[in-house]
């Protein structure tokens, strides 16, 4: 066994185009250090619907120049046997190529243009490090066939990750990611992949300049543009596109969070760079207390997704995702949108009770915007993770540039009103209950517990959680009349509150989530109050009992 992991290695080392993973490979092979060999050898990276991820470093399991160059490979061979690379006459297709500003992320991006090239196809690389969103755009833009995006969004520094996007400007989901895959294992030798020396496109600034006009559509002509933000890039590329959109529609210039506006792969002042993690906003909250502004708004490092902070006794607090969501989808029936609204099945089900009321189509999805994306008329679709699709017809993806700017507008037509944002979401509440959410989320090393943890809960599904009756327990693996199956548990709850949970191993992070909601009904504005309690309370106690139930 130690012989074969050694040659494994040498192998891997003989075709690896980077002199850095080289050289790292090699002082692991010379000092014999198996353990830390098996774990880079244990297998290979997956490709799946999120397309690739995981840490960098040399070897199968790792993310690197060989690992990429065999993906684009293997998507560059689909996209040729599906026949989708022809556009015009035997002009390859384009694929439109972007990435942020990791460790290696411009490398994997250079890597792709050389296979796709290489292979026949048309590449365009974007100008410099850009939000994810800007990429999806591209695609439908110039008409590509396929897109690529290098980022790890929110994960730590040491990891990167490879996200594949279809001609119609939605990222992959079945069939496509497992032929692709399927192309991809087919690759025995990096010396059997051709890579041009050139002859691909950079792409200058018309691409970005679109995208920002695009995002005049999101607003309402003459609508308010008068409130105060505190932005944070979170070491991200989001600022200068977010700079330039808010100096676009006539915003007040943003306040920065100094610290977190640069692009940095390191992201030294965050332990994990997304805006829902403990800690990640205590310098923008600083900020807040220093300019006092309206709302906060953060983004993740790519800026797909969009976090907002409000005022909240005498202090700053973060809104969940699922508050957000209802925000901006009474936001769009205010100014008339049409079209379906749509979510994961893991976000608030208050969504289709603001669609309802509004005699609108709603929908739910599996987890992702892969799903949503493709609900068929959507006019605005979110998960609870801060990721809003607010204009769909320019981006089929979540947005956090666009979403941005509608928070800022429903800001600034609220604050001329004398409102805000906390009072609009009172009168949610009042309007159709209370629908307080939270998550149980466990980071682990071993993914084991995970697959304990779900195993535990289905061969012994709780019957009770936080005192409330289990009246429903589905097991998605089998999929429902509306939903194709997944890796996840769904339990309705019922007694002197109604509350829903769906337990999901992450598809993108070593973590368990689980995601909690209870409707606690609201009679009077002077029991909103009472009624938060009393949905903390019960959350609380469903986290516990759950806890219990999955032995985490």
């Amino acid at each position: 066994m130690q012989q074969n992991l050694i040659a494994q290695a040498e192998a891997w080392l003989a075709e690896d185009p980077d002199p850095e993973t080289r050289d790292e490979l090699a002082k692991l092979i010379e000092a014999q250090d198996l353990d830390e060999l098996a774990a880079r050898f244990s297998g290979t990276l997956q490709f799946g619907t999120a397309g690739l991820r995981g840490e960098l470093g040399a070897g199968p399991m790792r993310m690197n120049r060989a690992v990429v160059i065999r993906a684009a490979a293997g998507l560059a061979a689909y996209l040729k046997s599906n026949k989708s690379h022809k556009s015009n006459g035997d002009t390859g297709g384009l694929v439109v190529i972007g990435y942020d500003a990791r460790y290696k992320s411009a490398d994997f991006a250079r890597d792709t243009a050389a296979v796709m090239v290489g292979a026949g196809l048309r590449a365009a690389v974007l100008p410099r490090p850009l939000p994810t969103p800007v990429l999806a755009y591209a695609i439908r833009h110039l008409g590509a066939v396929a897109g690529v995006e290098v980022t790890a969004s929110h994960n730590p520094p040491r990891d990167n990750g490879y996200k594949v996007y279809l001609g119609d400007g939605s990222q992959i989901v079945p069939p496509a990611d497992t032929g692709i895959a399927a192309e991809i294992t087919a690759i025995t030798s990096l010396n059997d992949v051709p890579r041009a020396e050139d002859g691909w496109e950079t792409l200058g600034d018309e691409v970005l300049e679109a995208y920002l006009a695009r995002t005049d559509a999101v607003l309402t002509p003459g609508s308010p543009r008068t409130a105060n933000v505190v932005y944070t890039a979170m070491h991200g590329v989001g600022k200068d596109v977010v700079l330039a959109a808010w100096e676009r529609a006539g915003f007040p210039a943003p306040a920065l969070v100094a610290e977190q506006a640069e692009p940095d792969p390191a992201f030294p002042t965050v332990a994990f760079p997304n805006p829902e993690e403990p800690g990640a906003m205590d310098l923008a909250f600083a900020k807040a207390r220093e300019v006092q502004p309206d709302i906060v708004i953060a983004n993740d490092p790519d800026a797909d997704r969009c976090a907002v902070a409000v005022p909240h006794q005498d202090d700053w607090r973060m809104l969940r995702g699922d508050e957000v969501g209802a925000l901006l989808a009474a936001h769009l029936v205010h100014k008339g949108a049409t079209g379906t609204f749509a979510e994961s099945i893991v976000s608030s089900s208050l969504l289709g009770r603001i669609a309802e009321a509004a005699g609108l189509p709603y929908e739910e999805t599996l987890t992702g915007f892969k799903w949503i994306a493709r609900v068929e008329g959507l006019a605005y679709g979110y998960e609870e993770a801060l990721g809003y699709c607010v204009d769909p017809g320019g981006v089929r993806d979540k947005d956090g540039i666009t979403a941005a700017l509608l928070v800022a507008e429903l800001a600034s037509e609220l604050k001329e009103q004398g409102r805000t944002l906390s009072d609009l979401l009172d009168d949610l509440a009042l309007a159709h209950g209370l629908h307080a959410t939270d998550q149980l989320s466990v980071r682990v090393e071993d993914l084991s517990v995970i697959a304990d943890a779900m195993r535990r809960l289905r061969e012994q599904p709780p019957t009770a959680l936080a005192g409330l009756t289990v009246t429903s327990a589905e097991d998605l693996t089998k999929g429902t009349d509306k939903l194709p199956p997944t890796d996840g548990l769904r339990y309705y709850l019922d007694g002197a509150f109604k509350a829903r949970v769906i337990v999901r191993p992450s598809g993108t992070e070593p973590k368990l989530k689980c995601y909690l909601e209870v409707v606690v009904p609201v009679g009077h504005a002077s029991e909103l109050a009472d009624a938060r309690a009393k949905g903390d309370e019960i959350l609380a106690a469903i986290k516990r009992d759950l806890a219990a139930a999955a032995g985490i």
